[in-house]
């Protein structure tokens, strides 16, 4: 239950992280490489999971072991608990197998109290630091062990600094602190009705049983279920936190000692190149929780060469050993510098890729190590916009921040985490705008677009989480003054509310007035590069979703090996279109509905023309019209009436229609194929569309590979009778063009009825390819309803009755076992049958190699996630 590590001895390096947690692995393994870490110990996640399985309770024999390490660790550190002369002091801290930044609790000093601050005065020769220590210590283990409200103890801090004239901490003496700490324990009886506890032993019991308590704080909740609904598999699946105790060194011990963080390579651009800040006379927390603004470590030579020397050579000790980028804690006590903590340093895509590069080059990884090591759904940030150089320029910039993460966000203020979330589900685009973030606001900062903060620094709360996200973020904005009563900021003499519409760069660190242009991304260099590898590696092909010519190039750029799906019905919504559909839906005979479809022939055939010259040779999967007929039916009386204007009829008439069309459950009604089967006329003219279309493209040596996909089969008889609709049809659009070539076009159907996989034998015997529908097939499997699933499923999550959101993420269980099976049936049928997907699930990592492992031969998805799909095959080939 208990593995501790130090000189002594370090008992946890065979030991896996899900055990130990990331922090306490860590610590383990730099103890066993000689870096100076303190010493203390870890409790398992195994303990976290027994605590809540035995109903918040603590295993039996934990304390005796804990009391066992402690001894241990007063041995090794000639310190004793509690004593007056040299107390032993410890944090107490979380960390889980994956790491959840800020969003559980910490509590430094813990071994103090009336005796034991006496004893740390005359051991550092310095009372002032002693009683800092000790109410920071009464301060913290209030709030987090017993729950007493923070702001009760800052009351208390502003009434000694009042009393002592002074306006920062620092400047209060020591005997104003020696007030402070009487005034704490004050305010921690009133809050709580007892005594601070004097015992250590009970300080630690409670502060342990505290750090298993926020495991379900609602905020650590929060993040694993965004963290969850962003793909990450790995942080819903874990059973709890471990709890690292270690013994304290101090960075507040006076002008000689400090503290920082900091990553090895720059988190937001991936350069080589040592990325941190740290304070001088000053505790950890102080740096991340971004209370104050700290100093870059390139400037902490000026103040210590020695330990700046020395945090250098640890830097390249570290990446040798991990051989990945670290993000790193430490404090200078008195000169000498000690390693608190290293895990694996959240980056941004951007960076991912570059220092996977570059560590190929550096020898330290190789190529599959380089592919492996960028998560696909990270690729993202490389998609990113920036803002238009020329836009920029000429900006109304307020004023500069740090440029704690890359992006341009562009939205209205926002003041509080709610307020964000609130309008971000009305369809606005918000900036979340905090003196400074704290683990509360992480649902605030999931909905907004960026974050802006007045204080704190590129490693404080509010860049690190957005850097993982991918959020755009300007931190430590000195110049903005915010007031989140009335919704205002202040900034160089202008006001702007949460009406006002601002701009980020988190490249630049700029914020400006109103909305500045955007650009798309170029795709060069080291992205190239990495794409190059997981092209080399990946088996599955990457097909997109697209319905336009411009989509379509856009996906080549992006690497795209044909089209999927190009949804017909999208081609129908322009507005020198959709008169002429509107008409065939009101038409009252088969001829009217023909000379509709007449006039909406060539603008088909242009599009199908377009896509064919853009995807140069590849194939091109058309869907037939899929949705139903009311969807192209204005619902409302003016637009009614307008549409009744413009087609010279009467709005009772398109009222009429209307109500004819409607029916309960859209999804399940008349779409799909069984359009075609009831109206094939309308089939007809889609295929004549595609046909000609493809003679034209091979008379200008344009090759074309269209392939006709039926949807919504549920029976093989469905797609037979439409198999020989579709081929009657080419033959006579070739007839009729008197075109005697060769035209290559493939007659399919999409997989999303639960039956037609059940089925897929039958089925198959007139398939030239199948294209599961996942969207679909997962809102009939799960009987969930994709545009009201947000009424239930955070809450589905949260209770582990889902892991993942299905719409997301392919359930690979239930509509994954109607997947396979209808890959197997198909195939035993036709064994070189084509198989893939089509839904947004072809753009999601976890799905992907779902997919890769059942044997499909392509996904497609939207442009934007052809390269994340890219990456995601190569992972998974590589296993």
């Amino acid at each position: 239950m208990v593995y501790y590590f130090g000189k002594t001895k370090t008992e946890g390096k065979k030991a896996t992280k899900a055990v130990l947690g990331g922090k306490g692995k860590n610590l383990a393994e730099m103890t066993s490489i000689g870096l100076p870490v303190p010493p203390g110990f870890t409790i398992t996640t195994e303990v976290c999971d027994a605590y809540y399985k035995a109903g918040k309770k603590l295993p039996n024999g934990l304390m005796d072991d804990v009391h066992k390490a402690v001894k241990l660790l007063e041995k090794e550190l000639k310190k004793s608990f509690g004593d007056d002369s040299n107390p032993l002091l410890v944090s107490v801290r979380s960390g889980a197998a994956v790491s959840m930044p800020g969003m559980m609790n910490t509590i430094l000093n813990l071994g103090l109290n009336d005796v034991a601050t006496e004893g740390l005065a005359k051991a550092t020769k310095n009372e002032r630091f002693a009683y800092d220590a000790y109410r920071r210590l009464i301060n913290m283990y209030g709030d987090v062990v017993m729950g007493i409200e923070h702001e009760a103890f800052e009351e208390a801090f502003t009434k000694i600094k009042k009393k002592y004239k002074v306006t920062e901490d620092t400047e209060v003496p020591a005997e104003g602190l020696k007030e402070l700490c009487d005034a704490y324990k004050a305010v921690y009886k009133k809050g709580c009705g007892e005594e601070f506890p004097q015992d250590p032993i009970t300080q630690l019991q409670l502060a342990i049983e505290a750090v298993f308590g926020s495991w379900n704080a609602d905020r650590a909740i929060s993040y694993r279920r965004i963290e969850a609904a962003k793909g990450n598999s790995e942080i819903a699946n874990l059973i709890g936190t471990a709890v690292n105790v270690q013994a304290m060194v101090y960075g507040n011990m006076g002008d000689d000692s400090g503290t920082g963080v900091g990553f090895t390579r720059d988190p937001n651009t991936g350069q080589n190149k040592f990325y941190g800040e740290f304070l001088v006379n000053a505790q950890g927390e102080d740096v991340v929780a971004g209370i104050r603004t700290p100093q870059p470590v390139s400037e902490m030579g000026k103040w210590d060469r020695k330990a700046h020397k020395e945090l250098m050579e640890i830097k390249k000790t570290l990446e040798d050993h991990y051989t990945d980028m670290q993000d790193i804690e430490f404090t200078i006590e008195k000169g000498k510098l000690f390693m608190l903590q290293t895990r694996t340093g959240k980056r941004n895509g951007i960076a991912a890729v570059k220092i996977a590069c570059d560590m190929v080059k550096e020898g330290l990884i190789d190529e599959k190590e380089a592919v492996r090591r960028v998560p696909a759904s990270d690729l993202t940030h490389c998609l990113l916009p920036s803002f238009k150089p020329t836009a920029r320029n000429a900006a109304d910039v307020l004023c500069r921040g740090l440029n704690a993460s890359p992006g341009a966000a562009v939205g209205k203020l926002a003041f509080t985490a709610e307020e964000a979330r609130s309008r971000f589900e009305a369809g606005e685009n918000v900036i979340l705008v905090r003196r400074e973030t704290s683990p509360e606001d992480v649902e605030g900062m999931s909905a907004a677009v960026g974050i802006l903060t007045s204080t704190g620094g590129a490693t404080s709360h509010a860049a690190v989480v957005a850097r993982g996200w991918g959020k755009c973020c300007v931190a430590g904005a000195g110049d903005i003054h915010i007031n989140e009563k009335a919704k205002k900021i202040t900034v160089n003499g202008r006001t702007l509310t949460d009406k006002d519409t601002i701009s980020l760069d988190g490249a630049t660190g700029e914020v400006m007035a109103g909305e500045v242009e955007t650009q798309e991304p170029k795709l060069a260099g080291d992205f190239a590069k990495l794409m190059t590898w997981a092209d080399k590696y990946r088996t599955l092909n990457i097909r997109t979703n697209a319905d336009s010519p411009a989509d379509s190039k856009r996906a080549r750029d992006f690497g795209a090996e044909g089209i999927g799906l190009c949804r017909t019905e999208h081609m129908f919504f322009e507005a020198d279109r959709i008169i002429h559909m509107r008409s065939m839906i009101l038409a009252d005979t088969e001829d009217d509905r023909r000379a509709a479809l007449k006039k909406l022939l060539p603008f088909q055939r242009k599009d199908f023309e377009g896509i064919f010259k853009a995807m140069k040779g590849l194939p091109v999967t058309i869907r037939l019209l899929d949705p139903p007929l009311h969807e192209f039916l204005p619902h409302d009386n003016s637009a009614q009436k307008e549409m009744a204007t413009e087609l010279g009829v009467k709005p009772a008439e398109i009222k009429k229609r209307a109500q004819a069309l409607h029916e309960s459950n859209p999804m399940l009604g008349h779409r799909g194929c069984r359009l075609s089967v009831t109206y094939p006329e309308i089939l007809e003219m889609q295929v004549q569309a595609i046909v000609e279309a493809a003679i034209n493209s091979a008379k200008k040596k344009i090759d074309a590979h269209p392939e006709i996909m039926i949807p919504l089969v549920g029976t093989s008889a469905e797609l037979r009778i439409l198999r020989e609709k579709v081929e009657e049809t080419i033959e006579a659009t070739k007839s009729a063009k008197k075109f005697d070539g060769k035209l290559d076009i493939k007659i399919g159907t999409m997989i999303e009825i639960p039956r037609a996989a059940l089925t897929a034998d039958e089925v198959a015997e007139y398939a030239d390819f199948f294209s599961f529908g996942t969207n679909d097939l997962t809102q009939m499997t799960f009987g969930y309803s994709r545009d009201d699933v947000g009424g239930f499923l955070p809450e589905y999550i949260e209770n582990k009755i889902l892991q993942i959101d299905p719409f997301q993420s392919i359930d690979q269980t239930g509509v994954g076992q109607l997947v396979s099976m209808g890959v197997e049936k198909g195939r035993s049928i036709k064994k070189n049958l084509k198989v893939g997907i089509c839904g947004e699930h072809g753009g999601d990592p976890q799905s992907v190699r779902f997919c890769h492992e059942v044997g499909l031969d392509y996904v497609s998805c939207s442009p934007f996630r052809v390269p994340i799909a890219r990456l995601a095959a190569a992972q998974a080939a590589l296993g």
